[in-house]
């Protein structure tokens, strides 16, 4: 199964989150995706509180009801979205096709192969018979072509 795109937000982008007993929160918003994202709170909320989350994108404001779910740090908590209006749901898309917001998938997996081709140390030895059987193999293979093709030839 495919991971939903998350998007790392590349300018600092303020979030307000509200509660229906008319606290309030500021924060600022750090990954996001269709399904939630990551904020950064002067505190954690409380887990399976559900709010308002209001934040501007390049694209306009979107509005969200949220879950707030358990924190990960003493300032970081992530959350899931519960309900979008659908011009809220546009203008999200819209920012997301706009790639002005790094795709942190796409950055882990060029991270992944940047480690792996920086650890790659193949062994000399193995090396250097793999190359002699490569080139034997081709040798023969170009022998029996040649047989091959005088064989087939009328003389």
């Amino acid at each position: 199964m495919r991971r939903i795109s998350r998007f790392r937000l590349t300018d600092a982008t303020p979030a307000l989150v509200q509660f229906e007993d008319g606290y309030h929160v500021t924060g600022e918003l750090l990954v996001i995706s269709h399904h939630g994202g990551l904020l950064v709170l002067p505190q954690p909320v409380l887990q399976g509180s559900v709010a308002q989350l209001m934040f501007q994108t390049h694209r306009g404001p979107v509005i969200g009801t949220v879950e707030m779910l358990m924190p990960v740090t003493g300032t970081q908590q992530p959350f899931r979205f519960l309900a979008m209006a659908d011009g809220d749901q546009r203008t999200l898309q819209t920012a997301f096709q706009s790639r002005l917001y790094r795709n942190i998938d796409e950055d882990e997996r060029i991270e992944e192969l940047r480690a792996m081709v920086a650890k790659w140390k193949p062994d000399p030895v193995r090396r250097y018979f793999v190359t002699k059987l490569v080139i034997a193999m081709l040798t023969l293979a170009g022998c029996l072509a040649c047989a091959l093709y005088r064989h087939l030839l009328p003389y």
